[in-house]
């Protein structure tokens, strides 16, 4: 049945139908991302229409990665109901042709789609977010409506002059260049020493610097600098692990940064749990054809589709919802990430298998 033509005709059904839910997703995300960014750019005149469409262009394949096991959910039930529909199935069964045999193309391809998925389009989706990251520090330049998306970069250092604790509006380059900073600076013994506000930083051998500095004191007017530098004993790959999110890394570089991470003493939850949902993205879509197959395949003169079709679109929100709890049980290092990657691929691979089962053989 996989190498017949009439397989490759689902298989080519199912992959047309999904491919057109993720174009259609695009399309809707694109421009809600792109209204969102012209509402918070409204009062820069300096920004043109062009380079707002370009950034949200470079945000939303993230956001789709994030949504394709939907992609493939609704792709599914889209191409097992326009064959129930047109009666193909009804022909492909009388001519003894189980359900089985008929989904099995449908899940050999998202199988496939799965790994190219994982291969191909999330290396991209990393380096895209990377760029969309650049256009938008760019935007926000001289501006702080757009501080609030990286309130999260937060690091360290402490040296013979004492403690500094940086924090960076935006990171790119996942770390090589931080824009919309602030440091706090300690004195050896404690005390509070002066806060500095600077536009944009990078980390040379030793050193810190900072351009477009202001300096603020507690006994001593404002000081205003081109340049500030502030020495470091931190390296590029300490710094890279702090300011870098998984989503900004490849699958390819994961396995390094995991180990840097853990040779550095930092936190690698976030990493192992970004590489286990990648190795298990091709059977989450396989998960998903299986839910779609399971709600999809009954025949339209029975009655009940439209109750079938939200029965699996409520089986898909639950399943996003325990890959939600089980992602924030393993950030919070209270669940292994392997346990939490795999996890709702067990579930909803399962709970698909054993509904079409009960199906078609009672």
């Amino acid at each position: 049945m996989v190498t017949t033509i009439l397989a490759r005709y689902f298989a080519a059904r199912f992959v047309i139908a999904s491919l057109a839910a993720f174009a259609g997703i695009f399309t809707l995300i694109i421009i809600v991302d792109y209204i969102e960014l012209i509402r918070r750019t409204g009062g820069l005149p300096h920004v043109s229409g062009l380079l707002v469409a370009q950034t949200a262009f470079f945000r939303v394949p993230l956001t789709l990665e994030k949504l394709m096991p939907f992609c493939i959910l609704i792709g599914g039930m889209s191409s097992f109901l326009a064959l129930s529909r047109r009666l193909e199935l009804v022909v492909a069964r009388a001519s003894g042709i189980s359900a089985w045999q008929f989904v099995t193309p449908a899940l050999l391809s998202a199988l496939v789609l799965g790994v190219l998925a994982t291969t191909v389009y999330n290396p991209v989706t990393a380096n895209m977010l990377e760029q969309g990251r650049g256009l938008e520090a760019k935007i926000f330049a001289n501006s702080n409506a757009g501080l609030q998306d990286g309130a999260n970069f937060w690091i360290n250092q402490s040296t013979s002059d004492g403690q500094s604790i940086i924090n960076a509006a935006r990171s790119q380059g996942q770390g090589a260049l931080l824009t919309g900073i602030t440091i706090f600076r300690y004195e050896p013994s404690g005390d509070f020493k002066e806060r500095i506000e600077a536009r944009e930083a990078t980390l040379e051998p030793g050193r810190w610097l900072f351009k477009q500095v202001r300096r603020f004191t507690l006994d001593n007017p404002t000081v205003e600098q081109a340049t500030y530098e502030l020495p470091t004993t931190l390296t590029m790959a300490q710094v890279r692990n702090s300011f870098s999110t998984p989503e900004t890394v490849s699958f390819w570089q994961l396995p390094d940064y995991i180990r840097s991470s853990e040779n550095s003493g930092q936190a690698t939850a976030g990493y192992r749990l970004q590489y286990q949902k990648l190795l298990a993205r091709p059977f989450l879509l396989v998960a998903m054809v299986l839910l779609a197959a399971a709600v999809s395949l009954r025949f339209f003169r029975f009655g009940g589709v439209q109750k079938m079709v939200l029965s699996g679109i409520a089986a898909g929100f639950l399943l996003y919802v325990l890959s939600k709890v089980t992602e924030d049980l393993s950030k919070a290092e209270l669940m292994h990430p392997l346990a939490a990657a795999w996890l709702p691929v067990c579930v909803g691979s399962l709970t698909g298998f054993l509904a079409l089962l009960y199906q078609e053989d009672g």
